[in-house]
């Protein structure tokens, strides 16, 4: 009898340990969501300054309450810089959060940095050297390659290690994208205007030092680092038709006035 009693109470204690491991973990998933839901409000509210307060509350409740997929699987973070397809001289910085939404094919949102206010200022499609050399035309002319932009150390992965890096970016040297940015936000500071098609560089000389050094000072990155550790990336022959501006001829949008259809 005291055996059985022994049993028991041995049995009894392994539940209670069980149950305790499982109270600790649910205990520890909750805090930690209670921490990234107290970190999201406390970042709403940062941005919020200023709103009505019945605004404010919403913001607060729909940060936590509601799924935002799309936003969820913006998987990367890339900063790079883009200059405008019709004027190398106006050059911009550009912080890119992207989704590898097909095999070959990603889409990115661009802002002018990471912070919680920063201004969204444009879009980026990234496909394949196969989907590109596919293309029409008229259409691969809105394009550009990434072979520099990679190989020189101007495109980024922030808080990456380096081997993961690397290796991302043995991919994306083949790529081309499309960008058009919404806002100009080096001339004004809110978005006026139609978008703009942006273009990538293609060889030294092209981006301002100065706008690299200070990205770089930023982020804590080394442009010269980036570019010494890709130096084993192969650098592939860009397909005909990108890099439209390389030619002296380019394209730009417009607003062109019609009759409307009904």
């Amino acid at each position: 009898m005291a055996s059985i009693q022994r049993k028991r109470c041995s049995s009894g204690s392994g539940l209670g340990t069980a149950s305790s491991i499982a109270i600790g973990a649910a205990a520890g998933v909750t805090a930690v969501a209670g921490l990234l839901l107290g970190r999201k409000a406390a970042t709403i509210s940062k941005i919020g300054k200023g709103h009505p307060l019945k605004h404010r509350a919403l913001d607060v409740a729909a940060g936590a309450l509601q799924s935002k997929y799309p936003l969820d699987a913006m998987s990367t973070y890339l900063n790079g810089f883009h200059m405008y397809a019709d004027d190398m001289g106006r050059q911009v910085e550009a912080t890119h959060f992207c989704i590898h939404l097909q095999h070959d094919l990603h889409q990115c949102v661009i802002f002018d940095r990471n912070a919680p206010d920063a201004r969204l200022i444009g879009i980026e499609y990234i496909i394949s050297e196969e989907r590109f050399r596919a293309l029409p035309a008229d259409e691969k002319r809105l394009w550009h390659s990434h072979h520099y932009e990679v190989k020189s150390g101007l495109l980024v992965a922030p808080g990456i290690p380096d081997l993961a890096e690397h290796a991302y970016f043995e991919d994306l040297v083949t790529t081309y994208g499309k960008t058009f940015h919404t806002w100009q936000y080096d001339r004004d500071d809110f978005p006026y205007g139609i978008p703009q098609l942006m273009m990538g560089f293609t060889q030294d000389g092209q981006a301002a030092d100065a706008l690299v050094q200070a990205r770089d000072e930023k982020l804590g990155t080394s442009t010269s680092g980036k570019r010494h550790n890709r130096a084993d990336i192969p650098t592939p022959d860009v397909a005909p038709g990108a890099n439209q501006w390389e030619t002296g001829r380019t394209v730009q949008t417009q607003v062109e006035e019609r009759d409307f259809r009904r």
